[in-house]
């Protein structure tokens, strides 16, 4: 993340990029029969344009962090940036706007109230990772001797309608707090796996009463986005790392991956079923390829194992998303496929060429192999004295109030160059 993505981010991340990227995302999105989608990134108003062009229906989170990132030099330009994002598109037939602010680890106490604050008066959904992995777990008991949610919980972060991304290594009393403010959970089993964090107890998490639904994290983390995949590795994953078998079966992940799904981005009253006053949003999956046969018709449940077991995204053959059709017969209808295949193909060389000449520097590939830093506000004072133990300058330090988190020592050799001036001065 902080070796590769983010100084890929910061040099390339710009709107074209975000526009682009979205479109491919959604022709890929929209041949996987994903109607709907739940987003957190940089220039959400190019997402959104993107997202509309190509007829799907999102929740579109602006990323807000306690340190500049590629779409805001600061905290305050970043929230800025997203109240005139959600005024431009609070009221659009297909794009919910919302808060992002990125995870605990990178956000401040001001931070998670502002965020609050701003999702409670425009009432948008507001977006964060939380507890993804152990050692996030275990920094915050570190730091603030609580776990996670009961940190976030002392900033009134519940109070809005949140969606919590991953939730891996959550404890029982956390998916209590989760349960009784209603808020969502996107687990995400590909990227969970891929980046070694854990396997989410969504078991529990049901079992608790929680909404869950099943997402994919992106293709930074992925590196796909096929919903039947995640859908299959989610059931799968209960019952082998559990140990029971009949953990998640067929009805209730397919369950997760659609009306579950709904519930946890808030917006059920809006799509993740098929009835009346809900908006037509339809996915129609061809079940006479090799793999889905034979068929059985004894068991009621058999149609969910084909979808959640047997379903390949290729599979699907029409998507209808508000009455509109977007895919027919396998194909796109609302979005020029070929051209955003050529702009991406385009920005992907120039960061290929980016990280080639980034990596043949020795010290620079060590640097982001062995990253493990968390980018946040500092600020240096440098001063210059003589001491004749370093012990003596903690002492002073102590004694003046100040706590040093952290000391490091290094030789400095200063070269100075001195020239004659005009009047035999240096």
């Amino acid at each position: 993340l902080y070796g590769y993505m983010m100084p890929v981010e910061r040099e390339f991340v710009d709107r074209n990029f975000c526009y682009t990227g979205t479109l491919l995302a959604c022709a890929e999105m929209i041949r996987s029969g994903i109607t709907t989608f739940c987003d957190m990134y940089y220039n959400e108003a190019e997402v959104a344009r993107a997202t509309a062009e190509a007829g799907m229906r999102a929740i579109l989170g602006q990323t807000i962090l306690k340190f500049p990132s590629p779409d805001a030099s600061s905290y305050d330009e970043s929230l800025d940036y997203c109240r005139r994002f959600i005024e431009e598109w609070l009221h659009h037939p297909l794009i919910i706007p919302a808060v992002a602010p990125h995870a605990p680890y990178t956000a401040t106490p001001d931070m998670i109230k502002s965020c609050v604050a701003l999702a409670t008066e425009y009432d948008v959904p507001l977006h964060i990772h939380i507890a993804e992995t152990a050692l996030e777990q275990k920094n915050s008991l570190k730091q603030f001797n609580v776990t996670v949610v009961p940190w976030l919980d002392q900033y009134d972060l519940f109070d809005a309608k949140v969606i919590a991304a991953h939730c891996v290594h959550l404890e029982e009393n956390e998916m209590h707090t989760l349960h009784i403010h209603n808020a969502g959970v996107a687990h995400c089993p590909s990227s969970n796996l891929k980046l070694a964090s854990g396997v989410a107890p969504v078991q529990k998490m049901v079992d608790a009463g929680l909404h869950v639904g099943i997402g994919t994290d992106g293709p930074a983390s992925n590196n796909d986005l096929d919903m039947f995949e995640e859908t299959r590795l989610a059931s799968f994953l209960q019952k082998g790392v559990f140990g029971d078998p009949t953990l998640l079966p067929a009805r209730a992940t397919w369950a997760l991956a659609t009306i579950e799904g709904a519930r946890a981005l808030h917006i059920d009253h809006l799509t993740g079923s098929i009835e009346p006053g809900k908006r037509a949003d339809i996915t129609v999956v061809g079940a006479n390829n090799t793999h889905q046969l034979p068929r059985f018709a004894r068991d009621p449940d058999g149609v969910y194992a084909q979808l959640v077991y047997a379903t390949k995204a290729t599979d699907v053959r029409d998507v209808l998303v508000d009455g509109r059709m977007l895919m027919r017969n396998r194909e796109l209808l609302s979005l020029h496929e070929g051209d955003v295949i050529a702009e991406a193909g385009r920005i992907a060389k120039r960061i290929d060429a980016f990280l080639t000449a980034r990596e043949g520097n020795i010290l620079s590939k060590l640097l982001a192999i062995g990253s493990d830093f968390i980018p946040q506000e500092t600020f240096e004072i440098q001063v210059k004295i003589r001491l004749p133990e370093l012990i003596d300058l903690n002492q002073r330090l102590t004694q003046a109030g100040l706590q040093p988190f952290r000391t490091s020592v290094r030789k400095q050799y200063d070269t100075y160059f001195f020239f004659d001036g005009e009047e035999g001065d240096r």
